[in-house]
C-alpha cells in the first residue's frame, strides 16, 4: 500500500482532476493508465531511490511498464546490495592533443575513417556513456574493426552494393559499428528511431513499415526483442528479406571492401514524420564532406576541441553534426544517448 501510495501521489500531481477517478494497482500501466511521460518517470525513478535507498540502472527508466516492474527492479537492486546515492563522475578525460590535419583529400565517409586509422590509429574518437559514470574509450582503430565484422556478417547476408539497410538502434558502439559497417559492406544506412521500450516493439515496426517499404530496406539491424515480430514485418515490407543483430553480423569471417564513389548514396535521412508522411532525403559522400567542412570553417572547428552530444543518432544534427562531423575534424565525442542524459 505504502509503494502504491507513492506512485498515486505523482499520478495525482501530474493530473490533479483525476482525484476521484484514479485507481492505481500494481498492474496499472505507467504510461497507459497513470499518464507518465519520460520526465514524470524520471520524478518516479528519484522518489523510488529515496524511499528505497537503491540506485537503480537507467534502463528500468525505459523498461518499466508497470509498478510490478518497478517493485521487482527495487527488489533486484536491494539483492544486488546498490546503494541509494548515486557516485559522481569523478573522472576528467585526457585532451588527446592537436592531430596531425584532417583528412582533405578523403571523398567518402570510409576514406575519412581511414586516414584517420593510417595516421592515429589509437587516438580516441568516442567516449561513450552508458549505465556507468566511466566511459568507454572508442579508438579509430576499434571503430574500424568493430564495423569490419558488421561488414563482413552483412556480405554472409547476402547484401549487394546499392541495398538498403535499416539501422534501429540505440545508441552505443552497435550503432556505430553498424552504421560504418553498412557503408564498407557496398549498403546504404537508413537510420530509423528505436522504441523507448521493450513492450512497444510491435506497435513501433508496424509504424516503421511505411519507412521501410519506401525505403525498400533488404536488411533490418535491431535488438533481439524486434525479431519476435520479424514474420509480422516480413508480411508488410516486400523487400525486407531479414532482421538481425550486431551480434549476429558481428561472426562474420572476412569481406571484400565495396570501393564507394563521391556521388553513391551515403544514407538515407527520413524525416519525424510528425507532420505527415515521413519523407526520406538522399545524401551522397559529396554532400556530407560539404557539409561537414562548411560547418568546420564557420565554427573553426578543429581537434582541440570536444563535442559533447546527448541527440540521438538517428537524428541528423546528432548523426551528421555530432557523430560525423566529429569524426572528420578528429575532436573527441563524449556521446551519450538521450536516456542517459535525461536520468
Amino acid at each position: 500500500e505504502a509503494w502504491l501510495a507513492l506512485v498515486r501521489q505523482l499520478a495525482l500531481e501530474l493530473h490533479p482532476r483525476r482525484q476521484r477517478s484514479l485507481r492505481v494497482t500494481l498492474d496499472s500501466g505507467l504510461d497507459r493508465d497513470l499518464g507518465f511521460d519520460s520526465l514524470s518517470r524520471l520524478e518516479l525513478l528519484r522518489r523510488i531511490e529515496g524511499a528505497s535507498a537503491v540506485s537503480l540502472p537507467e534502463q528500468v527508466l525505459a523498461s518499466a511498464d508497470t509498478p510490478r516492474d518497478l517493485l521487482r527492479a527495487v527488489s533486484s537492486a536491494h539483492a544486488a546490495g546498490r546503494p541509494g546515492a548515486r557516485a559522481k563522475v569523478r573522472t576528467k578525460l585526457a585532451a588527446p592533443g592537436e592531430a596531425e590535419g584532417t583528412p582533405r583529400a578523403a571523398v567518402t565517409l570510409p576514406e575519412v575513417l581511414d586516414w584517420h586509422v593510417l595516421t592515429h590509429p589509437q587516438r580516441a574518437h568516442v567516449y561513450l556513456y552508458g549505465e556507468t559514470d566511466e566511459p568507454e574509450e572508442i579508438s579509430y582503430a576499434t571503430l574500424l574493426e568493430g564495423a569490419q565484422r558488421i561488414a563482413a556478417g552483412l556480405r554472409e547476408q547476402a547484401l549487394q552494393p546499392g541495398q538498403n539497410v535499416a539501422i534501429m538502434l540505440p545508441t552505443g558502439r552497435e550503432y556505430l559499428y553498424s552504421f560504418l559497417g553498412v557503408l564498407l559492406a557496398g549498403g546504404v544506412p537508413v537510420p530509423i528511431y528505436p522504441p523507448l521500450r521493450p513492450s512497444q516493439i510491435e506497435d513501433h515496426l508496424r509504424r516503421h513499415a511505411g519507412i521501410l517499404g519506401n525505403a525498400r530496406a533488404a536488411l533490418l539491424i535491431t535488438v533481439p526483442e524486434a525479431q519476435a515480430v520479424a514474420r509480422l514485418l516480413k508480411a508488410q515490407v516486400e523487400a525486407l528479406r531479414s532482421i538481425v543483430t550486431p551480434q549476429e553480423l558481428a561472426t562474420g569471417a572476412a569481406y571484400t571492401r565495396h570501393g564507394a564513389r563521391p556521388r553513391d548514396v551515403a544514407f538515407l535521412q527520413y524525416t519525424s514524420g510528425s507532420t505527415g508522411q515521413p519523407k526520406g532525403v538522399i545524401l551522397t559522400h559529396a554532400d556530407l564532406l560539404a557539409n561537414i567542412r562548411a560547418m568546420g570553417e564557420v565554427v573553426r572547428a578543429d581537434s582541440t576541441d570536444v563535442f559533447v552530444s546527448w541527440l540521438p543518432l538517428y537524428h541528423d544534427m546528432g548523426l551528421i553534426g555530432a557523430w560525423l562531423g566529429s569524426l572528420y575534424y578528429a575532436c573527441p565525442l563524449v556521446l551519450m544517448s538521450p536516456l542517459a542524459f535525461l536520468t
